[in-house]
């Protein structure tokens, strides 16, 4: 059996518990769509409801979920640079677990990373409630990330447009 995975999904989780099932669910229905292997990386940032418990049962049972379950909360870029740490994929996908990011865009990422581009981003054509700080912030982070990785970064962000 092919042990090679194909794609890593980073999912930072903090204090998800009304929606990580749904969040599951759907990363699943994607990702077994695709028919390559790939892994569901999860890495709960501290969170104190029962996200951290829902998602070992995940991983107990599903070998495509690992769960990185940090002692207390580190923030989010923390918790993307450790899933990038410990992703095995060729290529990496970094979605937030809120689904306010559609799963199902993933394929279409995938696509255009078949189609030979190094980085797919997808682009929210508005930011409501961002500040400037923010969104400055994030821009100098995957800049800075993709400049020490050695493989294809995806991150999905939603209303997007794939120009």
């Amino acid at each position: 059996m092919d042990t090679h995975v194909r794609y890593s999904i980073v999912v930072p989780v903090y204090n998800e518990e009304a929606v990580i099932r749904e969040t599951y669910r759907r990363l699943k229905t994607v990702m077994d769509s695709v028919g390559e292997r790939y892994e569901l990386l999860f890495i709960n940032d501290g969170s104190r409801d029962e996200t951290a418990n829902i998602l070992k049962m995940y991983s107990d049972k599903d070998q495509s979920v690992k769960l990185i379950d940090f002692s207390r909360n580190f923030g989010h870029q923390i918790a993307i640079t450790a899933g990038m740490d410990y992703a095995a994929g060729e290529a990496v996908v970094v979605i937030d677990a809120d689904l306010q990011d559609p799963p199902e865009l993933i394929i279409e990422m995938i696509n255009k990373w078949k189609e030979g581009y190094d980085v797919v981003y997808a682009k929210r054509i508005e930011r409501k409630g961002e500040t400037v700080f923010k969104k400055a912030t994030a821009t100098i982070f995957y800049r800075i990330l993709h400049s020490f990785s050695d493989f294809s970064i995806f991150r999905l962000i939603p209303e997007i447009s794939l120009d």
